[in-house]
């Protein structure tokens, strides 16, 4: 067996020269990306800081009524803000929701447009499975490492992790709807002389919008996930009180902050929940 343990291959020291490389040259983009989410942070941040906190409540209760049109989901809504404010945690719970807001910016404008050209190109998803497996089982803590050599501590690398780790989620439910759109769909469009992108648009997109839609909620709870391990890497929101617990065996302070967490992703799940009907 020496022979096997000996020759050992070097894995780590192409990761390390990998991004030595990419640090070396690749500084004008990384320096770029991390001004467009700083950008993209500041102004989520500014809408949701900026005015009276009931405005806010009143503000997310009135879009929970107009995407359910139902009276329960707005109460829901309403309670929910209402409580974080009796707990004291109302700015970091805004702070984030900036990170998972900014979360679901990214992921949805980059994952969904991936998704629909992997459908139509299978070849592509076989190549781009292994990749999306590889983003979604590799542990947060070790792309971590990268995120803070390459912009630093804050909420860009927080946002740049959590956006590796949810990013799959709808690329691959955005893949499975438009692949799941029935035949006969497809060729009735044909038949009457739709076009490509008209089909797209017409036939493919709203079959494949359910399933969009739990790209969307995916994208929400993983995010919201990630808090904790993006309070690591110095950004703000609910994790900073769950590491501060964690660090000072705290209970009440763990357990408190923990089930804010909580409140937060029940209320954004029934927000955007799109049921079937």
């Amino acid at each position: 067996m020496e022979w096997l343990t000996d020759q050992k291959i070097p894995i780590g020291k192409w990761a390390a020269g990998l991004f030595d490389w990419l640090q070396t040259h690749g500084a004008w983009f990384f320096d770029g990306l991390s001004e467009a989410m700083e950008a993209l942070i500041d102004g989520i941040l500014w809408v949701l800081q900026t005015p009276h906190p009931l405005i806010v409540v009143a503000a997310f209760a009135a879009l929970t009524y107009l995407l359910q049109r139902s009276w329960k989901p707005t109460v829901l809504i309403a309670l929910g803000f209402l409580f974080i404010l009796n707990q004291g945690y109302f700015e970091e719970t805004t702070e984030s929701l900036t990170l998972v807001l900014s979360a679901c910016v990214v992921c949805m404008g980059v994952g969904v447009p991936i998704g629909i050209a992997a459908a139509h190109r299978p070849k592509l998803y076989q190549v781009m499975r292994p990749i999306l497996d590889l983003m979604q089982t590799l542990p947060t803590f070790v792309y971590l490492i990268p995120a803070i050599v390459f912009f630093g501590i804050g909420m860009v690398p927080g946002l740049i992790a959590t956006v590796i780790f949810v990013l799959p989620a709808p690329i691959r439910l955005t893949h499975l709807g438009v692949t799941s759109t029935p035949q006969p769909l497809l060729e009735a469009a044909q038949a009457f002389g739709a076009t490509p992108r008209q089909t797209l648009w017409k036939v493919e997109l709203p079959y494949a919008l359910p399933q969009i839609m739990t790209g969307l909620t995916q994208t929400i709870m993983l995010s919201l996930s990630m808090v904790v391990i993006a309070a690591l890497v110095g950004a703000d929101g609910l994790g900073v009180p769950v590491v501060r617990a964690l660090n000072q065996v705290n209970t009440a302070l763990g357990f408190e902050s923990g089930f804010i967490i909580v409140v937060v992703a029940i209320m954004l799940d029934r927000m955007l929940r799109m049921e079937q009907k």
